[in-house]
């Protein structure tokens, strides 16, 4: 994903100034990591200024007549007077300032006007200047001090000015380059509000329109890197209903900015509410590109992801099959080669292992020996093999993509992250837990460099959690558990499903260290959020609560743990025969906590930490 870039917007009865069109901040997020948005309203929305007096908001003195008289020839040209030829040094110096085309032309121009203006009349050159550095993202510091000097050139009177909003908007670009996510924030928080007063007096959407969406698309790009992303979606819909009010019906940047939105909510596993702004991006973009287009191709892959999330792997095969067709006709191999891929991921969720095999094989071929991609082919045909239960095979493919991404660690560290989150789930799935936990730990040292990367690895701390938990390492996992906790909130939100399981499990952690106070609580809290997010009759919501009766059973308080474990076997009454064995343990647990209640102490009940959630939601019923 791209900064959000921002052009200047005169509005000419009420700012007399240039407008700096042209000048767009650079992407703020790579499309590798996570997939927001990228695009920003072009000079093309902007109207022009036709009673411009140049970059400043200075009148120029012109010389009405150098010759009275155009049909008489002059020998000598009047003498100009020094104020005339002070405004004449003026006009050459704004005009060298505006033909600049590279950084160090504006840099050396601009140095040269800093001798014939004063630094409130240098804001507006100020800020174009920052704008440029900041769009080549070579030196945010020296894009920060203009930035700086620009508002505080254009913010001498407190009052809301568009260029004033643009030059906060610019702070907070350059901040978040510089990984100052608060101070980021700050700014564009600041810049928002500002906008929102310009609406108040008056400004129309074409106005404010280009600016506003900026400001919304950096705001969401900061709490995406911040963890925040549940927050950041709200953003990303401002931006999709300004497109809406500013752009045509069916107009491409509508078409992407849809897009954006379906991948903003996959990224935090809500495929369900993805899945319709991603139709709509297809719609728009066969309707003015037609089928065989590569936006078509990309929205159809994405449109496979979310299926194979939702477990609907045929209609997951058949939008990848489409995409495959349209980036062989456009000779798009790297695209092709990962469509390929995904293609075989869907072969083996839907149990075709000898078919993904030999999609895998053929892809192989066309990979370089040392390249990620062939790595991620070894994943898969590992994943393959190992559930054909030809293990020795899997672990083979596994080490060799391990082999290969080692070298990567430095140069795509978040890519060799999730390759290393992926080949430990097949471990555990062999019941090789100490590489699993191995791997995951690699995992983790990885994303601890990536600040942006902070909901990432909650999860694998979660996981790992999880994992040292299964294998009776309790006291080391509670560390992990508790800080996936914390993090996952600030990403997703505190009534998330996945924070659910995380909870339970330390519920789980602290029963085996004997603090059933401590797991009590936790079994709570974790009870509630699954109520909300899966609903009371789903299994792991049940679960949960039957883990909190056996809480309170470890207390002592057996009155507490009969309801509780009253409230499962309702539950599992609800599902009716295909819960027939649940119900049944249900019953007898129920039973030996009413003679408990009766004073029959009988044997204590086991609890059982949930797995957590694979990386969809899918499993919510």
């Amino acid at each position: 994903m791209r900064k959000a870039s921002v052009s200047f917007l005169p509005h000419c009865s009420r700012h007399r100034f240039k407008s700096l069109t042209g000048i767009l901040s650079r992407g703020y997020i790579s499309d590798a990591s996570s997939s927001f948005p990228s695009s920003l309203v072009s000079s093309n929305h902007l109207k022009p200024c036709t009673k411009s007096n140049g970059l400043f908001y200075k009148n120029r003195q012109f010389q009405a007549n150098a010759s009275r008289n155009i049909d008489t020839l002059v020998e000598k040209a009047p003498q100009m007077s020094s104020r005339q030829r002070k405004a004449k040094e003026k006009i050459d110096l704004e005009e060298a300032f505006e033909s600049a085309k590279t950084p160090e032309e504006m840099l050396r121009a601009f140095k040269n006007m800093e001798s014939a203006y004063n630094e409130t009349e240098l804001g507006l050159a100020s800020l174009k200047l920052g704008l440029k550095l900041d769009q080549e993202g070579e030196d945010p510091e020296k894009a920060l001090s203009f930035a700086e000097r620009a508002l505080n050139a254009l913010d001498k009177d407190g009052k809301p000015s568009l260029p004033v909003a643009m030059a906060l908007q610019l702070l907070g670009s350059v901040n978040y380059s510089l990984k100052r996510f608060n101070d980021s924030l700050g700014y564009l928080s600041r810049a928002n509000r500002m906008l929102g007063k310009l609406k108040e007096e008056g400004f129309s959407v074409e106005d404010v329109g280009p600016v506003l969406h900026a400001v919304q698309l950096a705001m969401a790009n900061v709490k995406t890197a911040m963890g925040r992303r549940e927050e950041a979606l709200a953003n990303l819909m401002n931006c999709l209903k300004i497109k809406e009010m500013t752009l045509g019906e069916d107009s491409l940047e509508l078409g992407k900015a849809n897009r954006d939105l379906a991948e903003a909510y996959v990224s935090v596993l809500n495929l369900k509410e993805g899945l319709p702004f991603c139709m709509k991006a297809l719609d728009i973009h066969k309707k003015e590109l037609g089928q065989n287009s590569v936006e078509v191709a990309h929205d159809r892959r994405l449109l496979g992801v979310i299926y194979t999330g939702l477990e609907e792997h045929e209609k997951a095969l058949e939008q990848n099959k489409l995409s495959q067709k349209v980036l062989k006709n456009w000779g798009l191999s790297s695209d092709l080669l990962r469509a390929e891929i995904d293609a075989a991921n869907m072969q083996i969720a839907l149990g075709k292992y000898e078919e993904a095999i030999n999609t895998l094989k053929d892809v192989v071929q066309q990979t370089d020996k040392e390249s990620e991609t062939r790595a991620v082919v070894f994943i898969s045909m590992g994943k393959a093999l190992c559930s054909q239960e030809k293990f020795a095979d899997s672990k083979r493919c596994l080490e060799i993509a391990c082999g290969i991404l080692e070298k990567k660690e430095r140069v795509s560290p978040l890519e060799v992250a999730d390759a290393y989150s992926e080949i430990s789930m097949q471990y555990e799935s062999m019941n090789e837990f100490e590489t699993a936990v191995s791997l995951l730990k690699r995992t983790l040292a990885l994303l601890e460099k990536l600040p942006q990367e902070q909901h990432t690895e909650g999860s694998v701390s979660a996981r790992l959690g999880w994992l040292l938990l299964l294998t009776g390492k309790v006291q080391q996992a509670i560390p992990y558990l508790e800080s996936a906790a914390e993090r996952l909130k600030e990403s997703f939100g505190s009534k998330h499903f996945g924070i659910g399981y995380i909870i339970n499990n330390l519920g789980a952690a602290y029963l085996e260290l004997d603090r059933p106070q401590s797991a009590a609580q936790m079994f709570a809290v974790a009870k509630d959020i699954m109520d909300v997010s899966l609903g009371p009759h789903h299994a792991d919501s049940i679960e949960a609560c039957q883990n909190l009766a056996k809480a309170y059973d470890a207390m002592g308080s057996f009155a507490l743990a009969v309801g509780f474990q009253q409230q499962v076997v309702d539950a599992w009454e609800s599902h009716g025969p295909s819960a027939r064995d649940e119900l049944r343990e249900a019953h007898r647990m129920l039973e030996q906590l009413k003679k408990k209640a009766l004073g029959d102490n009988s044997n204590e009940l086991p609890t059982k930490a949930l797995p957590l959630p694979q990386a969809s939601a899918s499993g919510r019923r």
